[in-house]
């Protein structure tokens, strides 16, 4: 095992990630910007090192201050975290060219995934569910039209390369198909450099389903449970639980099945998701695609399979056996993950500013991963997310009711906060009864 470990990140997943490594006895490095130098996850480490100026590409993006500082500091290891440089092939290659451990899957796995269409195309030959769609770029609006002619409507219009959400779009006819590749097709170029796009058949009321899948040091490849992302807005998560309401034993059998053989099919080792779409109605699924990361919601998993997801990163980056028992995977109650982010709750718009009050709920299965504390300010640099409180119950009544409990317990002052939308996401009739899709929020504020 590692003796040092850099983690390339800031806020609650640097925190969360450096917390496991002391408890694994391992010296922990932070790297950090100027605006972020009064964060808890800079004064919890044992060391940290100034990258630069508040702009990402200045600070978290530059991988020559990343490598140096690691060089300076002996780290023996680098952990990504989420977002970032988490999913670069390129940064991935250059910490192995440098010598240091890579806590992560190998570059070829992270290329192999990063592009949308050769993944669609990588997981059918591999037997993975996939959706009507092109299985070559779409270039141009007559391909387009073509393609959806041969398709049929609805269709989801998306960046090959892209994430997050960013440029997609949903196209019912012709009309529509124009307007959603123009802008999918423009956003691709501005945030992901290419603008190749990809056409999907669209699932209606469909249930945004993910799977945690683990590649080990011995080159098994287990899956560790799914978990349900349909409550979202702008196409990114706010909200998760495991297990999914709204998946029954047989079909979260294949999900599980299926994981494995994506997994598989990349030769992957290390933490990552496979992400699907479920079709309620028709108790069937699609694959969507795969994140070589840990998921920002990952706490849900380990409340109920009480596996820790960052010791088994760690582990299968030095090499070594699973601390868990990886053949007889239980999966214990209820757990809710919901996103606690610096934004208005109603129109969900960042609100930077500094945080006056800040308390943390605490009671029997309640979990905060925090980035922030009193005194702390969230600057408008880098994503708004403030905290995840997750909470775990015996089964999902009692860990409604507890999360309740503990959103009316949080208290956070100076700024505005999602903590509201939480009440009224807790009190909804379509997600207490667990029949909800990815169209939840949208029909709450319409």
């Amino acid at each position: 095992m590692f003796e040092s470990l850099l983690v390339a990140n800031r806020g609650e997943i640097a925190r969360r990630v450096m917390r496991t490594a002391r408890s694994m006895g391992l010296r922990t490095i932070a790297v950090h910007s100027e605006v972020d130098a009064a964060l808890p996850f800079v004064r919890e480490a044992d060391e940290a090192v100034l990258l630069g100026p508040a702009p990402p590409a200045e600070s978290y993006l530059a991988v020559d201050k990343i490598l140096e500082a690691a060089r300076r500091t002996a780290a023996e290891a680098i952990h990504p975290g989420y977002g970032f440089l988490a999913e670069s092939a390129e940064f991935a290659e250059a910490v192995l060219a440098a010598g240091i451990g890579w806590v992560g899957p190998p570059p070829e796995a992270i290329r192999a995934m990063g592009d949308k269409i050769s993944a669609r195309n990588l997981m059918a030959a591999a037997g993975v569910p996939v959706a009507a769609g092109t299985a070559a770029p779409v270039d141009t609006i007559k391909a387009a039209l073509e393609a959806a002619h041969e398709i049929g409507y609805p269709l989801m219009v998306k960046a090959s390369a892209g994430g997050g959400g960013i440029g997609m779009g949903v196209a019912t006819d012709d009309e529509g198909l124009r307007a959603a590749f123009e802008t999918a097709r423009s956003r691709a170029e501005r945030f992901f450099g290419s603008p190749s796009i990809l056409l999907e058949r669209f699932i209606v009321n469909a249930r945004h389903v993910e799977v945690q899948v683990l590649g080990l040091a011995d080159g098994r490849v287990v899956a560790i449970g799914e978990r349900d992302c349909s409550v979202q807005r702008r196409h990114q998560k706010v909200a998760e639980e495991t297990p999914s309401p709204g998946v029954s034993a047989e079909l979260r059998r294949r999900m599980l099945t299926g994981a494995v053989l994506a997994g598989e099919a990349v030769g992957y080792r290390n933490a990552g998701t496979i992400e699907c779409l479920v079709d309620p109605a028709g108790q069937d699924y699609v694959f969507l695609e795969m994140n070589t990361r840990l998921q920002v919601e990952h706490p849900v998993t380990e409340l109920v399979s009480g596996i820790d997801l960052v010791e088994e990163q760690l582990r299968i980056a030095a090499g070594d056996p699973p601390a868990a028992d990886l053949t007889d995977i239980r999966s214990d109650g209820h757990a809710l993950e919901l996103r606690v982010y610096a934004e208005d709750p109603v129109r969900f718009l960042p609100s930077p500013g500094e945080v006056r009050v800040w308390d943390e709920p605490e009671g029997d299965g309640v979990r905060v991963d925090a980035g922030y504390a009193a005194g702390t300010t969230v600057t408008p640099y880098y994503d708004p997310l403030l905290a995840k409180l997750c909470v775990w119950g015996a089964d999902r009544a009692q860990a409604l009711e507890r999360a309740r409990a503990a959103v009316s317990q949080f208290r956070i002052e100076g700024i505005k906060t999602n903590l509201p939308f939480f009440t009224e996401l807790l009190a909804d009739p379509a997600f207490r009864s667990g029949d909800y899709d990815t169209g939840l929020i949208e029909r709450m504020r319409s």
